[in-house]
């Protein structure tokens, strides 16, 4: 495998396929790539000239290099419309739809997986023809400690209804029970997951894909909105949690200081290597929908040079053994074999299948719009310190939700 520094230039030679990936070496697809690197030079013949980047290196410039004679053959590359679909409906992303009938890969992936894969001519995912293919998943869970549950008599809960009495009890033994953050996810994750115990697919692709309006006085976000400043009042959700980001929240859950957290499957990992607690995870009681996604994808771009060489690759990253190395070191595979997943990390990949089995995949609350993601956390943090009313708050909401989407639809 030859190494090049990030200035360096792509090699066109045709035995050589040009990869840029931004996984750390030790992550779960950057160990799972590593030997799909090793399998491709020795099943082929060709070098792989891996060219590591960094996530801002390769989202600030994709569309000017992808649009010059430096493009690589193959890149991970973000999904969703700002991203994979700005580049596609440039023409600067390789039209998969033959080499994924051809391979198959459409048949390893769930409907819900494959609707981040596909752009329509405006960019659009959800409808269209595949420009990447994605070979790992993500999704939101509920994370619990497991000795604090034990002392305090509790069980997992299985309903909504069972859920509220958990966090009751532990806040009447003087205890926050949901390690929050508001200044950045993972409370915008809760406000979604709230919102979907009311919601249908209907409804998530009216907000995700623009295929209707979407009342934010309506049932679902109104659920959602209150849900969250009743949590609060109730102690369930620290008004401190406006100061909070997303590390404060995973960190202060690892040190034991509450019990349950609700984020994504990429802490994993990190729980598994830093939490001396027991801790495991359940999906969100009373709902059939969580927030999450495939993961970002592997792209070729229409000016590769060695598009037979990069599509061989993508296979080779979707086979079980290469699938199996994701989900053993805290990934989550897309076509793995249950049978070759360790037992430490079977709970995590379950819970994914039993997601996408029911398809119940349902994407992020921020994706609609580019400015979303901070105005949804700005709506938040003045929920939580009680500044504006739920009612006021979902108001905003949905006036800047329509204003993003009116900028991209028209």
């Amino acid at each position: 495998m030859a190494l090049s520094g990030c200035s360096g230039g792509a090699s066109h030679d045709e035995n050589t396929l040009v990869l840029w990936h931004y996984e750390n070496a030790d992550s779960a697809m950057g160990i799972a790539w590593a030997e799909a690197i090793k399998v491709f030079e020795e099943e082929t013949g060709a070098t792989v000239q891996f060219e590591e980047k960094s996530f801002e290196q390769i989202r600030s410039t994709a569309s000017q290099v992808l649009n010059s004679n430096e493009a690589p053959d193959i890149l991970e590359y973000n999904k969703g419309n700002a991203t994979a679909g700005l580049l596609s409906s440039q023409g600067l992303l390789t039209n998969l739809d033959e080499q994924v009938k051809k391979y198959g890969w459409d048949e390893k992936l769930a409907p819900s997986l494959q609707t981040t894969a596909k752009y329509n001519e405006d960019g659009i995912m959800g409808s269209g023809s595949w420009y990447g293919v994605p070979n790992y998943g993500e999704y939101v869970e509920v994370y619990y400690n497991k000795d604090m549950f034990a002392d305090a008599g509790l069980e997992v809960p299985t309903t909504l209804d069972e859920f509220v009495s958990v966090m009751q009890t532990f806040v009447d033994q003087g205890i926050t029970p949901l390690s929050e953050a508001a200044a950045e996810y993972p409370l915008g994750q809760l406000w979604y997951q709230l919102a979907l115990t009311k919601a249908d697919r209907d409804w998530v692709d009216a907000y995700q894909l623009y295929t209707d309006d979407v009342d934010f006085e309506g049932a679902e976000i109104s659920y959602a909105t209150e849900t969250v400043a009743d949590w609060t009042d109730k102690g369930f959700i620290s008004p401190d949690s406006t100061g909070l980001k997303a590390e404060d929240a995973g960190v202060a859950f690892i040190s034991g200081e509450y019990p349950i957290f609700f984020s994504g499957s990429w802490w994993y990992n990190r729980f598994n290597t830093e939490m001396d607690s027991d801790w495991g995870t359940f999906l969100f009681p009373g709902a059939e929908m969580s927030p999450g996604s495939a993961g970002n994808m592997w792209s070729v771009p229409e000016k590769a040079q060695n598009k037979d060489l990069a599509y061989k690759f993508i296979d080779i990253t979707m086979r079980p053994d290469i699938q199996a190395l994701i989900g053993n070191n805290g990934g989550v595979p897309v076509a793995a074999d249950e049978a070759d997943i360790d037992a430490d990390s079977q709970e995590l990949i379950a819970n994914f299948n039993t997601l996408t089995e029911r398809d119940g995949i349902a994407f992020y609350p921020d994706w609609p719009t580019a400015t979303f993601y901070d105005e949804l956390n700005a709506g938040l943090q003045e929920l939580v310190n009680g500044t504006k009313s739920p009612a006021d708050v979902q108001k905003q909401l949905g006036e800047q939700y329509q204003a993003g989407v009116d900028d991209i639809v028209g």
